[in-house]
């Protein structure tokens, strides 16, 4: 008996495409995943740390409550369990003061974070009055002015220096993984409304205490074999043929042609083009300029020592050239372990670390963490590394925001997955997550499904009655 089902292929092997296949197989498509890597994820990749032989991620990445398709995601693989929860954020201030960021859990939302800034020790009550007045208006602002950034907008609304380095820099930049004079005012909004203001819980932190090597090749591939998805890795796919009409076909790397009824490509925007042949390059003029579309760097400082250097299991450091520090292992526990006790500074928009030497960066990192955990003063540092992307986000300019294409493209059965695609997210897992999902039903509107009543996308987190009422 034939195979009636739609045939499906999906060209990366990245968290976008990932998503993309699970939600297409799981209603009924033949589904076949060609990745050109041997290892699933994208850019979220790891290392071997060949001291212990662990799997390290290059880079620690994290969720926020709000994530609701990434977290959803994580639950149809089986791998929630493996985050951790995180309620209370740590920030150690300029003179290495910790402060506790726990919002109200009675007050209702945006009104249960003013429990939270009044915790933020580093920042005076002028100052904290100040910042609840520009995230008031933020939270109303429906239209885009005409401030070319972010940090164009704060100096507008009377914001100095100090709060936005010790506030606004300190959110923003991990967020979207660049500095707020390159990033766009809806970018920042969205962190704001959507991560802090809308609901309670939206601001809370899921790490992954597993390395995501292994949350994507065990756990993803896992279930994407026992519902049917083909995995091809170490499958470079050299050309996608075709022509305005529609795409024919996969030219493989090894010679081979592989046809389908659908494709969706989900990989970098500045992979993407390359990857078509002249016919569909000129039905997509605004797909090949994507590629010149401007990136931000991100790096992770891995340390290992001798001794344990904090009971906290991360910190957000302000003021210095690290910005958040994620303790891996349970760093409460005493005693020796092998190979060190682990911890990652993440550099979020590090670009001025590319002229630096490893050891002047790695010298710098140390010194931050002697001023912020007395501890680490009499701490012996084992080794450590330096991880760059070079290339880890797309940067969020206004103007470049407005050029994301949808998932949808002028070719008929040819479809968009990525982080960079128009998904009303920034350069996240989420977004990433959902630019699969929207691929995927594109996919089967296509194909004369109705996903009206089936809908692929999460909903956000449902906003209180005063959210409703204030956030525009």
């Amino acid at each position: 008996m034939s195979d009636s089902r739609p045939r499906v292929a999906v060209v990366g092997g990245g968290l976008a495409g990932l998503s993309a296949a699970l939600a297409l197989a799981e209603r009924g498509c033949a589904v076949e995943l060609f990745e050109s890597k041997r290892n699933l994820g994208g850019r979220a990749g790891s290392f071997v740390d060949k001291a212990t032989g662990e799997a390290i991620d290059h880079c620690q990445h994290v969720a926020m409550g709000c994530c609701t398709n990434y977290l959803d995601f994580c639950r149809r693989v089986g791998a929630f369990e493996s985050l951790r929860r995180v309620r209370t954020l740590h920030f150690i201030g300029p003179d290495g003061e910790r402060s506790d960021f726990s919002p109200s859990r009675w007050l209702p939302a945006p009104l249960h974070l003013a429990a939270a800034m009044r915790r933020l020790r580093f920042l005076s009550l002028r100052e904290r009055i100040s910042i609840g007045r520009a995230l008031a208006k933020l939270a109303r602002q429906r239209a885009a002015p005409a401030a070319k950034s972010v940090g164009e907008w704060l100096r507008r609304e009377g914001q100095p220096p100090r709060q936005i380095e010790r506030f606004w820099s300190v959110v923003l930049v991990s967020a979207l993984g660049e500095e707020i004079e390159r990033a766009s005012l809806a970018a920042a909004r969205k962190v704001f409304v959507d991560g802090f203001m809308a609901a309670r819980e939206a601001y809370e932190v899921y790490v992954p205490t597993i390395p995501l090597a292994a949350l994507y090749d065990e756990f993803v591939a896992r279930r994407l074999g026992e519902i049917g998805v083909a995995i091809h890795r170490e499958t470079a796919v050299e050309r996608i043929v075709g022509t305005s009409m529609g795409v024919d076909s996969l030219a493989l790397r090894d010679g081979s042609r592989r046809t389908f009824d659908h494709y969706v490509l989900a990989v970098p925007w500045s992979i993407a083009p390359k990857l078509l042949d002249d016919r569909l390059r000129a039905a997509m003029p605004h797909l090949v300029r994507l590629s010149e579309m401007p990136a931000a760097p991100i790096s992770a400082v891995h340390l290992w020592f001798d001794r344990a250097i904090s009971p906290l299991d991360h910190a957000v450091l302000i003021g210095k050239l690290s910005q958040w520090v994620f303790a891996h292992g349970v760093s409460r526990e005493n005693g020796e372990r092998p190979g060190g006790w682990h911890y990652q500074v993440v550099i979020s928009a590090s670009r001025s670390l590319a002229a630096r030497r490893n050891e002047d960066i790695v010298a710098t990192v140390r010194g931050e963490l002697e001023a912020a955990f007395p501890a680490a003063r009499g701490a012996a540092l084992l080794r450590a590394r330096v991880v760059t992307d070079r290339d880890a986000v797309f940067t969020p300019t206004a103007d470049w925001e407005a050029m994301r294409p949808t998932q949808t493209t002028p070719v008929p059965n040819l479809f968009l997955a990525g982080d960079w695609t128009a998904t009303g997210w920034p350069a996240t897992m989420e977004g990433a997550v959902r630019s699969g999902r929207l691929a995927a039903e594109a996919v089967l509107c296509k194909a004369g499904r109705d996903v009206t009543h089936d809908p692929i996308v999460a909903p956000d987190l449902p906003r209180g009655w005063l959210a409703r009422w204030l956030i525009k």
